[in-house]
């Protein structure tokens, strides 16, 4: 068994701590298949709003699993929402699953660099791993189930599926829509993906806030300005118009001028970033006509809203001239709109207990022996010991806290991004790390490249003590939360006490529609045959 905590049972043992160990025992026992369900999602690597077969997973898995499950919650294709109680009173509680993959990550559960067979290498692939998230939560969720069985212990569990993480899609529908209402406490957690978050949970610093837009340029009439050149022409659009600005004139014009004004939008100094990528609408070939439309998307995280706005303001600016400069209309469609997160101590306390309990990952023969291939096949002088350290070791939320601290300005309340913090503003919620596989870099060496994380995030052998360890630190919180009404009732006065202090409204309209129509990367199956659609 991988790190369960042993215990001496005597007449004062309590109900929690009983429950805790049914709860690791059920996991360990049920550990091979947890195993199974993570390398079928994680081969599965669908993209954003697109993850059909994953979300179709989790709803046949917890119906068999007993739960009440609503497919399409929110009117989401590719998300749901389950629940399941036992008894009469107690909490309910929440976590979630996550799904969805990367363009242009494809990568294999190999030692090199090497697509997944039958597949172009810019099909999507699990990255942080979601896949690990969702088995992970999942894992801790079904041993509460099991140990709330054994012990006849009252409460509500709720699990949502949350598809296009990435770009912030799910969360904020859900909590306009009211999914995360009437929930006493949320449990979040990511597989570790920067130091000092390995293996403990966030303090004070939550991330901060996330918006990202998509400007639609649409030519109805790019050629007027030809009209009278050719009255002979015997079509009413001569090819010479094919010189006409268009919408990818539009495109351009916007995305030169946000490059160039970049560095001017906000100081250089925060943790922001602007990111964009260009969505293909049926306009990849080369006609004798300008485009008709041509779409961009713009996603930037900022440590507060006030330089979200702003950058907002600029981007809206550039292509209002754009448009008006290529003879095209520009329409707007928000992706998402996210709060900075909000802290629960309390919660942050709770969850660190459990996991201090369960204690860091722990690397095996086989795990070193994958991660001792890796390196030799890259020409690195193999290590005995080639896991960070980090990895397999604790750090509390508070020495995390302060190691973060020493990088961010002073007034820097927010860093970097993730949509749970959408969660926060519902109900007391705790952000946890627990490591996922990564490499020491010889001593004077660069960073590994960035399909040996990819690669080593859908090896059973590397992976698989994430999911232990995640899975047995949400088991125990939800446990302490479930037995011990004073938790929960604490964890709410510290968070209505945050929200009265800083109230901070939702940022889209209660009737938000998520943008699921929009031409984002699709990756179908057609007769069992792989295929970028």
């Amino acid at each position: 068994m991988l790190n369960t905590p042993t215990l001496d049972h005597t007449l004062d043992d309590t109900l929690d701590v009983v429950a805790k160990e049914t709860a690791a025992r059920w996991v360990d026992e049920n550990m091979p298949r947890l195993s199974e369900w993570h390398t079928h999602i994680w081969e599965l690597a669908e993209p954003a709003w697109r993850e059909f077969r994953s979300a179709e997973w989790y709803v046949e898995r917890l119906t068999a699993e007993g739960f009440t499950v609503e497919a399409g919650s929110a009117g989401m294709p590719t998300a749901f929402s389950a629940e399941w109680t036992h008894g009469t009173g107690g909490p309910t509680l929440l976590t979630y699953a996550e799904y969805d993959a990367v363009p242009g990550n494809n990568q294999s559960a190999s030692v090199t660099e090497d697509s997944r067979e039958g597949m172009s290498r810019f099909a999507p692939g699990h990255t942080d791993p979601h896949s690990a998230l969702g088995i992970s939560t999942l894992a801790g969720l079904l041993a509460t189930k099991h140990a709330m069985e054994q012990h006849d212990i009252a409460g509500t569990l709720k699990y949502t599926g949350e598809p296009a993480e990435k770009m912030h899609g799910s969360k904020v529908v859900h909590g306009l829509r009211g999914y995360y209402d009437n929930v006493d406490a949320i449990v979040s957690f990511h597989p570790f993906y920067m130091l000092p978050l390995c293996n403990t949970a966030r303090w004070d610093t939550q991330c901060g806030a996330y918006y990202s837009k998509v400007y639609t340029f649409v030519c109805d009439e790019p050629e007027s300005w030809q009209l009278s050149a050719n009255p002979n022409s015997p079509i009413p659009a001569s090819h010479s118009a094919a010189r006409a600005p268009g919408a990818n004139v539009a495109l351009m014009s916007m995305y030169t001028s946000s490059r160039i004004m970049q560095d001017a939008m906000l100081p250089s100094f925060g943790g922001w970033s602007l990111s964009d990528a260009i969505l293909l609408d049926g306009q990849a070939t080369a006609d004798n006509l300008p485009a008709r439309v041509a779409r961009i998307q713009y996603s930037w995280r900022t440590p507060n809203v006030e330089m979200a706005e702003h950058v907002l303001a600029v981007l809206d600016r550039n292509a209002e001239h754009a448009a008006q400069i290529a003879h095209c209309a520009v329409d707007v469609t928000w992706v998402a709109r996210s709060r900075p997160g909000r802290t629960n101590h309390v919660m942050a306390t709770v969850l660190y207990d459990n996991l201090a309990a369960v204690g860091a990952p722990s690397y095996g023969p086989e795990a070193i022996g994958v991660a001792q291939e890796i390196q030799r096949n890259l020409g690195i002088e193999v290590m005995e010991k080639p896991f960070l350290d980090e990895c397999e070791q604790l750090i509390t939320p508070q020495d995390a806290e302060e190691a973060l601290r020493e990088h961010l300005a002073p007034w820097q309340h927010n860093w970097t991004s993730d949509d749970y913090v959408e969660m926060t503003h519902y109900a007391p919620t705790v952000r946890f790390y627990v490591s996922r596989p990564a490499l020491k870099s010889p001593a004077g060496a660069g960073a590994y490249p960035g399909w040996v994380m990819n690669a080593l995030g859908g090896i059973p052998a590397t992976i698989d003590p994430t999911i232990d360890v995640a899975g047995k630190t949400i088991a125990g919180t939800f446990i302490d939360l479930l037995t011990k009404p004073e938790l929960v009732a604490d964890a709410r006065a510290e968070f209505d006490a945050r929200v009265a202090a800083d109230p901070m409204p939702a940022l889209l309209a209660a009737d938000f529609e998520p943008p699921i129509e929009l031409p984002w990367p699709d990756y179908r199956t057609r007769n069992d045959v792989r295929s970028w659609g």
